[in-house]
């Protein structure tokens, strides 16, 4: 069968071709152009499944245009059914588990209080050292007071108490035996 004087499979090889580069491309690029065009991001319709959807409709389409000899409708209803059912696949278990991962180191203030630290630089009775905090995503160190105004010297674990202007304000942390 015959479309626009190309076809049936030639027409569906390009589209594989120019679908594919696109998705390619959307790939490599697609922060950017989510960052001129706000809406694709927010909208229901995502360039990824739509380009996805594209990309296995068309190369299955051409596979069994190619290489089997059922009707051109047959072929085109089944290239629909599996390109839905393959980017359904994808949107369940790769596109939603990846937008639902939070990949960021950021604490705040608030995660750090009743963490328990150490004296990396020793703390005056009424001055400033340093206290370093190890956390899971990597050691974090920070300026720190006495919260009682007693000296603590360096290598000392203490208890943060408060926070105040991004200042921990630490007292010595006294373990139970």
């Amino acid at each position: 069968m015959e479309l626009f004087g190309q076809s049936l499979e030639t027409i569906y090889l390009y589209g594989f071709i120019i679908s594919g580069i696109l998705t390619l491309f959307y790939i490599l690029f697609g922060d950017i152009v989510e960052g001129i065009f706000e809406a694709l991001s927010e909208g229901p319709i995502n360039p990824t499944l739509i380009l996805s959807f594209l990309t296995f409709f068309s190369s299955m389409a051409f596979l069994l245009e190619r290489f089997s000899s059922l009707h051109s409708l047959i072929v085109l209803i089944a290239s629909l059914i599996t390109a839905f059912f393959l980017v359904t696949l994808l949107n369940i278990f790769v596109l939603v588990p990846l937008s639902r991962a939070e990949a960021t180191l950021a604490y705040s203030d608030e995660d750090l209080k009743g963490r328990i630290g150490t004296v990396i630089i020793s703390i005056p009775e009424d001055g400033f050292g340093e206290v370093m905090i190890q956390g899971k995503g990597g050691n974090i160190a920070r300026s720190a007071v006495s919260f009682e105004d007693v000296a603590i010297p360096y290598g000392e674990q203490v208890l943060i108490v408060d926070i105040k202007e991004s200042v921990l304000h630490v007292s010595p942390h006294e373990k139970l035996d």
